[in-house]
């Protein structure tokens, strides 16, 4: 949170350190026990692993040189510095994971890993099983041969369908120009899961910590003991 929204809590009784109320510009230790509401902060060195159903109309570049509102505004109370593992565009919705742990984040993102994507998509225009089966094959996005994509058919509506799409990559707007290879134009794009994570239930602009079977799992998939 900003300087001016921490002092705010502190002054209003919300933060404690070693079980007593602070005090405005008391020096404390990285040894000390600090709680937010009740919450206790993680210390410097705690390994952080949060999953946000990041909403539309933020950015997941944490410095954005256009001022845009960034995903880290939505982490109210977690009291440690995180970072998007890969990215969101941001017209794009649904499951982000973020963290402090750099050698996981590498792991998930890189393409050796293959871990798989999972989007539900709604386009508009017309979506033939011909359509389908070119979103399916292998295509050059800048100079790069993607790998085959799973595309299948969720619904279908009366201006166009909604899709389900798995990958493996995450090139930049992959889903989107995959789409309009094909001429069809993206109305809504959320990520549902990201290997075995599944979004489920958590409501739109609020997160969670993983698991530790959560973790686990994600940890068995990219080869982290």
């Amino acid at each position: 949170m900003s300087r001016r929204a921490a002092e705010e809590r502190i002054a209003a009784g919300r933060v404690t350190v070693n079980g007593r109320v602070a005090r405005l510009g008391e020096q404390v230790e990285e040894t000390d026990e600090i709680r937010v509401d009740g919450r206790l902060l993680p210390r410097g060195d705690d390994k952080v692993y949060i999953m946000l159903n990041k909403p539309r109309g933020y950015v997941t570049t944490l410095h954005d040189e256009k001022g845009r509102r960034d995903v880290t505004e939505l982490l109210d109370g977690l009291g440690t510095r995180v970072y998007p593992v890969g990215r969101l565009d941001m017209d794009s919705e649904g499951l982000l994971l973020l963290t402090n742990d750099g050698d996981f984040a590498n792991a998930l993102m890189h393409p050796s890993r293959e871990v798989e994507k999972r989007y539900e998509v709604q386009v508009r225009g017309e979506v033939t099983e011909d359509t389908l089966e070119v979103l399916r094959q292998p295509m050059e996005l800048d100079g790069y041969t993607i790998r085959p994509a799973r595309v299948e058919r969720l619904e279908t509506l009366p201006d166009g369908a909604r899709l389900a799409v798995t990958i493996h990559e995450g090139r930049n707007r992959q889903v989107r120009r995959m789409c309009e290879r094909v001429g069809l134009s993206v109305a809504r794009l959320r990520r549902v899961s990201e290997g075995s994570l599944r979004l489920g239930k958590l409501r739109t602009g609020c997160w969670r910590p993983l698991s530790e079977a959560e973790l686990a799992a994600l940890r068995r998939e990219i080869w982290i003991e």
